[in-house]
């Protein structure tokens, strides 16, 4: 997998040797100067560098000479995704992504990856697995394969896709395994935190642990979900909506084999319905939250995302649903691993 730094190139460096990591980088021919701090000082292409050439400029002379001086990049401290979008709109491929001080410190390659999120991801993935028995005796659920992935490989991955730099895992049953598989997350070009529960802490619990988040809004999946989740269109929703917690809801049909008589209190009958289907929304075990919601969660002790949600409903706050229509599977029970299996096959996470 291809690093940022591998489009990056010293200020100080000839054009001959320009033109070699161009040719390495293929289609993705750019690279952006920077100063021994690490501080952005322009652009190069192969243009540029042919462009130099035909005014005189010889290969052998610093790339300086021939750069442009104010590339296209996103301030990571001041970007809403917004910006990620207008630049991909106007076919903007590949650009740096600086701190406050100017040092590039990522480059965002649309070829790679769908978007550029803003937010830090909290997979919580330190259940026993019980029902997945004796599947789970010595490995934990994440760790199943579906497919040439672990279960949780394919939620990485895809986050991954949409930007996510940020990642907090929340481990117990087995918990050192997963730790050893992802490692600090550097092979993937993420960072990746581990809280550890020292006792079963429900499915949002652990975050109290967690004090050193890097964004505003927070993402929360469990780890035995199987799905295709544009997760830059539920931001979106997110942001556009002011709620303070939105979950990924699944439409569930019931169909009714029977006529159903509707009546009031009375027992009059005021409708008759032949063999009605019926929606509901289930919990998709995914959620956006805003930073300052987390303060409600309580300290070491058992909490799930669903005490978090009637907390804020009795405060009377906004939490909202995000309807998914497309595939989604939580693999709970041995039929649930069974048809992963089979649906990785012909599903779509890319």
């Amino acid at each position: 997998m291809r690093k940022y730094k591998d489009h990056l190139i010293l200020s100080g460096s000839k054009i001959k040797d320009a033109l070699l990591i161009l040719d390495d980088l293929a289609m993705d021919a750019i690279l952006f100067v920077i100063d021994d701090l690490g501080k952005l000082q322009g652009s190069l292409t192969d243009g540029d560098v042919r462009r130099g050439l035909l005014k005189g400029v010889s290969i052998n002379d610093p790339v300086v000479k021939i750069i442009q001086p104010k590339p296209k990049f996103i301030l990571n401290s001041n970007y809403d995704i917004q910006d990620i979008i207008d630049l991909r709109k106007k076919n903007y491929k590949v650009f740096p992504v600086i701190d406050d001080s100017g040092i590039v410190i990522n480059v965002i390659n649309f070829r790679l990856i769908k978007s550029y999120l803003p937010v830090d991801t909290v997979i919580m993935a330190g259940g026993k697995g019980k029902r997945l028995q004796p599947f789970t005796n010595d490995i934990p659920k994440p760790l199943l394969p579906v497919g040439d992935k672990t279960i949780m490989e394919h939620n990485v991955d895809r986050l991954v896709k949409f930007g996510i730099q940020n990642f907090w895992f929340s481990v117990y049953y087995l918990g050192e395994k997963i730790e050893d598989f992802f490692g600090s997350g550097k092979h993937r070009n993420i960072a990746i935190n581990y809280v550890w529960e020292n006792k079963p802490l429900g499915t949002i619990g652990a975050i109290s642990k967690i004090d050193d988040f890097k964004n505003e809004d927070i993402l929360v999946t469990n780890s035995d979900i199987l799905t295709n989740l544009d997760y830059e269109q539920f931001y979106l929703d997110f942001i556009e909506s002011n709620a303070e917690i939105s979950i990924v809801s699944i439409p569930y049909n019931v169909n009714i084999p029977y006529a159903v008589i509707e009546r009031d209190v009375n027992g009059q009958v005021i409708n008759l319905r032949e063999k009605p289907t019926y929606t509901y929304y289930s919990n998709g075990g995914i959620y956006l939250i805003k930073k300052s919601v987390l303060e409600l969660i309580p300290k070491d002790l058992f909490f799930n995302a669903t005490d978090l949600v009637e907390k804020l409903i009795s405060l009377n706050k906004k939490v909202r649903t995000y309807s998914f229509q497309g595939y989604w599977l939580d693999i709970g029970k041995h039929d649930d691993y069974k048809k992963a299996k089979e649906d990785i096959n012909t599903i779509n996470l890319d």
